[in-house]
């Protein structure tokens, strides 16, 4: 481009560069999904389309930028990109890793959409969109924790998720009934309410509910005990 007077004004432009030697965590978070979800009229309390599609998104993120990955994981409407401590990307500018992985991931989300849902076309003033946001770990147990935290929240929503909808859905309680008769109750009892007032044992669930969804570098989306496997998912890294 050639020089103008007009070219000062890039003085003005601030460049935030993420620390070297720290592990970069890009997570990618739908934007007012709850909405979102009751406009295209999800099922719950999992739309194994709308995971699937995720996943499908997440799996292009990864494979495309799988020299700097580590591993991906993702439950209900948000994933997370684990980064290489030593990657280079977009030379580990924070505003570019996180807008283009997160501008990424929602253009594959709108363009795979009629493949997970062939009878639901999108509505313009209902469109998919994500936040992203970079954070720095500066080890791997931490990373490790981190990674861990995710898969314990998954569980722990899916659980009361899954028994708050099916005591709606198969014992006609109001979402005021439900939320009354699961509030203080421990996981256990979680499962005991659903396999009692539900006739449904959590363990039959499906793995992808409960364990959400991993994906390795080479593109592999696995639904696994996240934390019984960690020494083997970091290995090398």
């Amino acid at each position: 481009m050639a020089n103008s007077r007009f070219e000062y004004v890039k003085q003005f432009e601030t460049h935030d560069k993420l620390l070297p030697d720290c592990y970069i965590v890009v997570r990618v978070d739908g934007k007012k999904f709850h909405e979102f979800s009751k406009y295209y009229e999800f099922r719950k309390p999992n739309d194994e389309r709308a995971l699937k599609l995720m996943n499908a998104c997440a799996k292009n993120v990864v494979i495309k930028y799988k020299t700097d990955m580590i591993l991906a994981f993702g439950e209900s409407d948000e994933y997370t990109f684990i980064l290489k401590k030593d990657t280079a990307l977009f030379n580990r500018r924070s505003d570019k890793i996180a807008t283009l992985l997160g501008s990424l991931f929602t253009s594959n989300y709108v363009f795979l959409w009629n493949k997970f849902f062939p009878d639901t076309p999108l509505n313009l003033k209902h469109l998919p969109y994500f936040d992203s946001r970079c954070v720095l770990y500066p080890n791997l147990p931490i990373v490790k924790d981190y990674l861990s935290w995710r898969y314990v929240d998954t569980h722990i929503n899916n659980l009361y998720n899954t028994a708050f909808w099916e005591l709606i859905q198969k014992c006609g309680m109001t979402p005021q009934e439900s939320e009354q008769r699961l509030c203080g109750t421990l996981s256990s009892e979680k499962q005991e309410i659903l396999f009692k007032d539900c006739g449904i044992n959590y363990n039959d669930e499906p793995e992808m509910f409960k364990k959400g969804s991993l994906i390795t570098r080479k593109g592999e989306i696995l639904h696994i005990d996240v934390i019984k496997k960690l020494d083997e998912l970091f290995e090398g890294f």
